[in-house]
């Protein structure tokens, strides 16, 4: 599944959210190259997408749902990269 937790991040002058699958990365990618994310925006388990994408996402399927609920799925579904420098 398709998630997205709510675009509350700001980056040049833009709020930004993050998309990502409890499935798998080939989903992951899949449904980036819908919404016309470049491959190398993908940040080694999620993609950072502006406000308008967010939106568009959800047109698409993806299920909103707020950031922890979308940190638990990611680290559930085995795909959560660890931080730099976290152990």
């Amino acid at each position: 599944m398709i998630l997205v937790d709510d675009a509350v991040w700001p980056w040049r002058g833009r709020l930004w959210a993050h998309l990502i699958s409890d499935t798998s990365l080939e989903e992951l990618h899949d449904f980036a190259d819908r919404l016309g994310m470049p491959r190398h925006t993908f940040q080694g388990d999620h993609y950072d997408i502006p406000t308008r994408l967010r939106d568009e996402a959800i047109a698409l399927g993806a299920t909103a749902v707020d950031g922890r609920e979308l940190v638990r799925r990611l680290r559930a579904s085995g795909l959560r990269r660890p931080r730099p420098g976290a152990r």
